[in-house]
């Protein structure tokens, strides 16, 4: 261990155990606080009689927000994860995994890395941030958001994520800068250019307007230096259901004139009822989905919005109620034809006290592909503060 990760060790505890003394004070007219610690045990195997991997994860989020005056402001925000079990102590390139930062900034730290146990503090968040009038100007590491449906955004090609990573509510940020105009109260306009570790170059625009009641996005721009992406999404509802979807194409700059990109085309409903149950459905096809190796690939931490496809077609659907007035019950599926498989995993949430929640999360995967059969069953069990 550095001696840099020495000299952290005592703030970043205190950050892990004492978050509320750092967080929980009261609000001011020019400052925010606010985060969570939560506690996640848990359990990975193929066979529930077989060999189970066990781990467990401490996880503190720090929000911080300074406002200067009626124009600036200024965010940050950061994690400190405290990993330990089995999967630190088997995989070798597990450290480096965690601590990888893909932002042009190297903003995390293994600060302790031993045989069982691995501490991590990431600064995920960090802009500034001027108003005024229609104008909007932010820079610095930043969540720029343009997806429209839930689980698959081919739209989304700042930072794409993982529907898997139910953990990380907050999704990936990116080291950007971007400009929103407001011409008026149902339209948009941004810019936006983002850098990241590879010094890979990602720039687009995007326009949105309300027309017929729908919010209708277009966009167009040059993705990690190596596409380039024209798309278009959208969002609204007929009745009760809410309709909406996206379509991203990606053509690689080097071979413009022919047929080779990749195309994604996604559609959604969704529909609450009265006793607060959700349903959801949402079908995706790719032309040129990756190719699958394990499930392993669904976890990826850097995923581009190209990279979220591997079945020629996928189709999603899931269902939550309350089963109780305190207890949230949940189930979703994604079924993948090509790969002879699917995804199924149930929920259950239990609110035990204010700003106190206990989850139970399930995940099973299930693939044969000529003979081969691979399965993998993730059990998770949290207990989460938020302040």
């Amino acid at each position: 261990m550095s001696r840099k990760g020495i000299d952290l060790i005592p703030a970043l505890l205190f950050l892990l155990i004492t978050p509320t003394i750092v967080c929980g004070q009261e609000k001011s007219s020019s400052v925010t606080t606010g985060g969570y610690i939560s506690s996640m045990q848990s359990a990975l195997f193929e066979d529930p009689k077989g060999d189970w991997i066990v781990d467990n994860l401490l996880h503190n989020r720090l929000k911080f927000r300074i406002y200067a005056g009626s124009k600036f402001t200024f965010g940050m925000g950061m994690k400190n994860r405290l990993f330990s079990g089995d999967m630190v102590r088997m995989d070798p390139g597990y450290a480096d995994n965690i601590g990888n930062d893909p932002g042009v900034a190297d903003l995390s730290w293994n600060v302790i890395d031993e045989n069982s146990i691995l501490l991590n503090s990431t600064i995920d968040r960090l802009w500034i941030d001027y108003s005024s009038g229609i104008v909007q100007l932010r820079i610095g590491r930043q969540r720029i958001n343009w997806g429209q449906t839930f689980v698959w955004n081919p739209n989304d090609i700042f930072n794409a994520y993982s529907y898997f990573d139910f953990d990380y509510a907050e999704r990936p940020g990116s080291d950007a800068i971007r400009l929103q105009i407001y011409p008026s109260y149902s339209s948009t306009i941004e810019l936006a250019v983002k850098i990241d570790s590879e010094d890979d170059l990602t720039a687009a625009g995007l326009v949105r307007v309300n027309k017929w009641g729908y919010d209708f996005q277009f966009l167009a721009g040059y993705v990690n230096s190596e596409d380039i992406v024209i798309g278009t999404g959208w969002s609204g509802a007929f009745g009760s259901t809410s309709f909406r979807g996206e379509v991203s194409w990606f053509q690689p700059y080097d071979n413009f004139g022919d047929t080779t990109g990749t195309g994604m085309f996604t559609l959604s409903l969704d529909r609450s009822f009265s006793n607060n149950a959700l349903a959801q459905v949402q079908a995706m096809y790719c032309n040129n989905p990756l190719a699958f190796e394990d499930f392993e690939s669904f976890y990826s931490g850097n995923l581009s919005a190209k990279d979220l496809a591997f079945s020629e077609f996928s189709l999603f659907g899931s269902l939550s109620f309350p089963i109780a007035p305190l207890f949230n019950f949940g189930i979703s599926a994604i079924w993948y034809p090509e790969l002879n498989g699917y995804f199924a995993g149930p929920t259950l949430d239990w609110s035990l006290a204010e700003n106190v929640d206990f989850s139970f999360i399930w995940q099973h995967f299930d693939s044969n592909q000529d003979s081969d059969r691979q399965k993998i069953n993730l059990g998770f069990l949290r207990f989460k503060y938020s302040f």
